[in-house]
Formats: structure tokens, C-alpha cells, sequence
């Protein structure tokens, strides 16, 4: 015969919940940290290259004024995009409520 299992407290489940939000917060702060470790090692190349004559400044100046530009018209396209499907959404909410 089996014994019954004694009542788990509930100050147990609020531990188990504050230690998972405890280790999603220190997950997403690993991640964080790795995204800006790489990001350092790719400055430090850049800077390197630079400093070496390897890369041109100007040069790195004027492509990352083109892509921003870019970035920019992509953005206005994504925006007018996102008005076209928001449109349609409501003339087909407005078709289903008609019905």
C-alpha cells in the first residue's frame, strides 16, 4: 500500500517559480553579453584594420552612409507595407461582418 504524498507548500511553488524567472533573467544576460563580446571582437578588427591601413575610413564612412540610406527606404517600405495589409484586414473584417 502506497502512502499518501504530503502537501507540497506553497511557498515550494513560489521558490520554483522565482528560481525559473531568476534563470530565464541570467539566460537572456548570457545571451546579452555574448551578442556584445561579439560585437567588441568585431570593433576591435574594424579598428585594427583601420589603424593598419588595411581598411579606408572614408571609405567605411561612405558605405555606412549608403546603408543607412537603404535602411531608411526599406523601413518607408515596410511602414507603407504594413498600412496596405492593415487596410485589408479591416475591408475583409468589414466582408465577414457584412455576411
Amino acid at each position: 500500500m502506497t502512502e499518501p504524498r504530503a502537501a507540497v507548500p506553497p511557498e515550494l511553488d513560489t521558490l520554483e517559480l522565482t528560481i525559473r524567472r531568476l534563470l530565464d533573467a541570467h539566460n537572456a544576460w548570457r545571451r546579452r553579453a555574448q551578442v556584445a563580446e561579439a560585437r567588441a571582437r568585431e570593433l576591435e578588427a574594424a579598428l585594427q584594420g583601420v589603424s593598419s591601413g588595411r581598411l579606408d575610413p572614408v571609405a567605411l564612412a561612405a558605405e555606412a552612409e549608403r546603408l543607412e540610406k537603404r535602411n531608411r527606404a526599406l523601413r518607408e517600405r515596410m511602414d507603407q507595407a504594413h498600412a496596405v495589409a492593415q487596410r485589408m484586414a479591416a475591408r475583409l473584417q468589414f466582408t465577414e461582418e457584412e455576411r
